[in-house]
């Protein structure tokens, strides 16, 4: 029942403010004052019943706009929930990829020490290769040398 009253405030607020609501209001008063000038509704009276309208379709109208109103501020309240929501998930993504980035950075800095251990054990490797040769050189000197 509630939402079929909203609903029927949000219509009636809408038509009001439509260019038709101003049409009619324009054609009513027109033959409001036309009925006076022929005749049909003496003047004070015609003054009488449409003050009379005019009166309770403005607490109408305050009504149905006031209705529209508080239903639209509940609906800014949800959608400020939801939002307030979507920034804590998004908080929470953030910290995962925080977190992400920091393992992707440690990841990259043991890459970058085994690349220099192995660097280093490559030299170390050609250092004790050349010191090999020449002590082989050294050896096969000396054999040809004792030969001699």
């Amino acid at each position: 029942m509630k939402q079929r009253i909203q609903k029927t405030a949000l219509a009636i607020t809408r038509w009001v403010g439509s260019p038709s609501s101003i049409a009619i209001h324009t054609i009513l008063f027109a033959a409001s004052f036309l009925a006076v000038t022929e005749g049909i509704m003496p003047f004070d009276r015609m003054l009488l019943v449409l003050t009379t309208i005019v009166s309770l379709e403005a607490i109408y109208l305050s009504l149905f706009i006031q209705m529209t109103i508080n239903y639209t501020t509940e609906s800014l309240e949800e959608v400020s929930e939801d939002i307030e929501e979507i920034q804590e998930d998004i908080g929470e993504i953030q910290e995962d990829v925080d977190e992400l980035q920091e393992d992707v950075e440690e990841i990259t800095e043991d890459e970058a020490e085994e690349e220099r251990a192995e660097k280093a054990e490559k030299d170390a490797l050609a250092v004790i290769q050349s010191d090999l040769r020449k002590l082989m050189q050294d050896v096969e000197r000396l054999r040809t040398n004792s030969k001699i």
